[in-house]
């Protein structure tokens, strides 16, 4: 079980060192061209995923931080719970990396930092980082598990 909160460490860990790169080296909302649909910026989010609740005068950040905190003590049950089910304890365990990494911004600095920054044409996708990504992976992995099973459940 170990391992699982291990991976979730990683991810936390790898979110706050790139972010930390990008506060360092970016001013606040700068782009950064990479390629014709890539850019990297230097976003403060004080809301949700894609900046909900960002102008919500500030009761979002012990909100949201609340919300985090009680997922992520779940999260860590429900690793306990599935740590025999590898490909679920893993999703689990990305998603709780992702929380505890942007916990830790919201936390510190009172918002999330956010970098990657995608867009094809009239496009654009809403800035996110490695902890948003990890929490995507890690649900994409869980939905992914939970269908595979329902099916299995059908079939039998």
């Amino acid at each position: 079980m170990l391992k699982y909160f291990l991976l979730a460490s990683l991810i936390a860990l790898s979110d706050q060192l790139t972010k930390a790169l990008i506060i360092k080296n970016i001013i606040d909302d700068q782009f950064i061209r990479i390629n014709s649909y890539f850019y990297l910026v230097h976003f403060k989010n004080e809301g949700a995923a894609f900046s909900f609740l960002s102008d919500a005068g500030g009761w979002q950040r012990y909100f949201l931080s609340i919300v985090a905190v009680i997922a992520s003590v779940f999260i860590i049950f429900m690793i306990k719970k599935h740590r025999d089910e590898l490909y679920m304890a893993i999703g689990l365990s990305l998603i709780l990396g992702g929380a505890i990494g942007n916990l830790y911004d919201r936390i510190s600095l009172g918002y999330v930092t956010d970098f990657l920054y995608f867009h094809y044409k009239d496009f654009y996708w809403p800035a996110f980082n490695i902890a948003d990504t990890s929490i995507s992976i890690g649900a994409a992995i869980i939905i992914y598990e939970i269908i595979i099973k329902k099916n299995k459940l059908d079939i039998e």
